[in-house]
């Protein structure tokens, strides 16, 4: 008999397993939940990307705010029928924003409906001042 065969084992069943405990617990979050926060998660490392961040505003890379941003538009674009106006509406506007925001931050301009996330949401303009 070696060392290895006289330690005790430890019953399986005494220690939960964290995996099971983690799907236990993400299988209780409604899928809203899920899909409005991974859409902030993409905002908000969009808005980093493009400069808008208050402690690292010098901070800009558009080809990173880009990508994010189709994500994002992708994203709500394929769960809006899942979250309901109720949930969507001001993600869509915090995805206006972004595309707003890139544009003003591009040194060249997209034509109108190649910006990003412009595939899905259409062409993105300014509201008109007034």
């Amino acid at each position: 008999m070696t060392d290895a065969d006289a330690t005790p084992h430890l019953n399986d069943t005494a220690r939960p397993d964290p995996l099971a405990t983690a799907s236990r617990d993400i299988a209780e979050v409604p899928a809203v939940e899920i899909i409005s926060t991974a859409a902030l998660h993409l905002m908000s490392a969009a808005a980093v990307n493009l400069g808008l961040a208050a402690d690292l505003p010098e901070h800009k890379d558009l080809d990173e705010a880009r990508s994010l941003i189709d994500s994002l538009a992708g994203l709500l674009d394929a769960a809006a029928p899942s979250l309901g106006h109720h949930h969507a509406a001001p993600l869509r506007d915090g995805l206006r924003s972004l595309q707003l925001a890139f544009r003003e931050a591009s040194s060249i301009q997209d034509e109108p409906g190649q910006g990003p996330g412009e595939k899905y949401t259409g062409a993105v303009y300014p509201s008109p001042t007034k």
